[in-house]
């Protein structure tokens, strides 16, 4: 049980939550209750659908990796969240999803819960890769049996423009596979076109796609004038405050991600990615050696926070961070504080820090 100001489907309430086999049993409303007014804020647990590693883990180097990475995001609200690959070649990376199954079908202890994969690419233009590695190559319908024989994939990634990407994105979207757009040079037309075929969202919005301009819309227009959802980094380096109003006016259903990197977690410096490759963490940053941004070294907590600080009610804040990636994935279950829900919780102070962190009824993390 845990008493405290909850967030609940109905808004803000005073009140105590039950747990039984892992879900919210029940909610006792306490208005009057002699400590109505604690400093305990109680929000759903964050769902981070794009997360690569964390504290020095990389989720290409498998389960052992994975698990770490679970434990460390689980300290800072997260409490599901998907496994987020980099283009590599399929003999690299059917093993790695085979060697992930484990983590996902079992949650690692004091952990978050692991929904499943989201492949940021291969399946990218090599001409946006961002900090992608240079493994770019066209998506193959057998090499996607493949890996959705071996994990739940969640979420593809991948460039509508690419000859033969509009089938693809027709096939994977009847499966229930959310297919976003991303690391994309292609054109706002390219864009409809991708969403009217089954696309669903956008990857780290505005990030690796090509912008907005008034005479050429491009991805970023696409997404901007038609999407329903997209997700968002806002470590305020990857995408301007003012860039973050727009989309929240324009996209309905925005969702915040970290795209969290191995460095998240540790001190500036210089850190080994992947191939040979160094990334360099610096005043909340993580670039590699041209500067070009290589994933982020961002928390969900930290993300709530930044949130607010641009002027977003808690309430909202919360919601991008919790309920709307849980809806965008179909989950009723997650995301949310409400009887049946799974007991996904995370409980801050007025300033906004984890004090105590619950995953489907454990505590996970307590400050």
């Amino acid at each position: 049980m845990r008493s405290g100001n909850i967030l609940t489907l109905a808004g803000w309430r005073h009140g105590r939550l039950h747990t039984q086999h892992g879900r919210i049993s029940q909610i006792d409303a306490r208005p009057d209750s002699p400590d109505s007014n604690t400093d305990a804020l109680i929000l759903p647990g964050f769902v981070d659908l794009h997360v690569h590693g964390g504290d020095g883990a990389n989720i290409m180097n498998g389960a052992a990796a994975a698990e770490s990475i679970s434990r460390m995001h689980a300290r800072h609200g997260t409490t599901s969240l998907l496994a987020t690959t980099v283009n590599a070649p399929h003999e690299r990376l059917l093993p790695l999803l085979q060697q992930l199954a484990a983590p996902i079908a079992q949650r690692p202890q004091d952990g978050a819960r692991f929904l499943g994969v989201h492949l940021e690419g291969p399946y990218v233009n090599p001409g946006r890769l961002g900090g992608l590695p240079n493994h770019a190559r066209p998506a193959v319908i057998a090499e996607l049996e493949q890996y959705m024989a071996a994990v739940p994939v969640r979420i593809v990634t991948l460039s509508p423009e690419i000859a033969g990407h509009d089938a693809i994105i027709e096939w994977l979207a009847a499966r229930g596979v959310r297919v976003q757009v991303g690391h994309s040079i292609g054109t706002y037309e390219e864009g409809v076109a991708a969403l009217e075929r089954g696309a669903a969202g956008f990857t780290h919005l505005y990030n690796a796609m090509s912008p907005l301009g008034h005479r050429a819309p491009g991805m970023v227009g696409a997404a901007l004038a038609h999407a329903e959802y997209s997700e968002l980094i806002p470590d305020l380096i990857h995408v301007h405050p003012g860039a973050i109003k727009v989309a929240l006016r324009a996209i309905p259903k925005l969702y915040c991600v970290t795209d969290a990197s191995l460095a998240t977690g540790l001190p500036d410096g210089d850190y080994d990615k992947d191939e040979g490759r160094v990334i360099t963490k610096c005043m909340g940053g993580v670039r590699l050696a041209d500067g070009t941004l290589a994933g982020s070294a961002l928390t969900m907590d930290q993300a709530l926070r930044n949130l607010v600080s641009i002027g977003l009610s808690l309430e909202d804040a919360s919601h991008r961070l919790s309920r709307n990636p849980a809806d965008y994935l179909g989950l009723a279950d997650r995301g949310r504080i409400g009887v049946g829900a799974w007991a996904d919780w995370v409980v801050l102070d007025r300033q906004l820090n984890v004090q105590q962190v619950v995953v489907e009824g454990d505590v996970v993390y307590t400050a």
